[in-house]
């Protein structure tokens, strides 16, 4: 897999197909995904984070993914890649709309207001706690709750005691 002749996606769908077909760790197949993420960022395609390769082969056939004919492997790999991008996209674009909404909320606010930060802090990790959010906006756990029902996040736990919210 030589970086100037092939391109790096094709380099990475090869790489995952050749991980698939050799298994060489058995009891942690979830490290192949990784490592072909890992190798799309060395390559350049991805800058900021891993590319969630999984999210996207989920999507293609499990029959695709095991047929016989390595082509058709190839072929899947890759829509798996473009299903993944795909999903990225329409979660960034969920992302960028709630953010919009909550800084609605932003109006008429003081500039000494916390919750600028509390949407940050949101928006920046997939689920947050009371205590999480005092601890990350320096105030108390009262203050945070009151934050939080102000901002209108949704609850997901579903319980009374040890809640935790996310971007709805």
């Amino acid at each position: 897999m030589d970086r100037p002749t092939m391109p790096a996606v094709l380099a990475a769908a090869i790489a995952w197909e050749a991980w698939q077909d050799i298994e060489p760790l058995q009891h942690q197949h979830w490290l192949g995904p990784l490592l072909v993420a890992a190798l799309l960022r060395q390559h350049g395609k991805v800058v900021s984070h891993l590319f969630c390769l999984n999210a996207g082969l989920r999507i293609v056939p499990r029959e695709r993914r095991r047929a016989r004919d390595r082509t058709t492997r190839l072929l899947a790999v890759l829509e798996g890649f473009a299903e993944a991008a795909t999903a990225g996209l329409k979660e960034l674009d969920r992302l960028v709309m709630a953010k919009s909404q909550m800084e609605r909320r932003l109006r008429n606010r003081r500039k000494s207001s916390s919750l600028p930060a509390l949407i940050d802090l949101v928006l920046a990790r997939p689920v947050v706690s009371g205590g999480l959010i005092a601890a990350e906006l320096k105030i108390s756990q009262r203050a945070a709750l009151d934050l939080v029902a102000e901002l209108g996040v949704r609850e997901i736990t579903g319980r009374g005691r040890y809640r935790a919210w996310g971007v709805a």
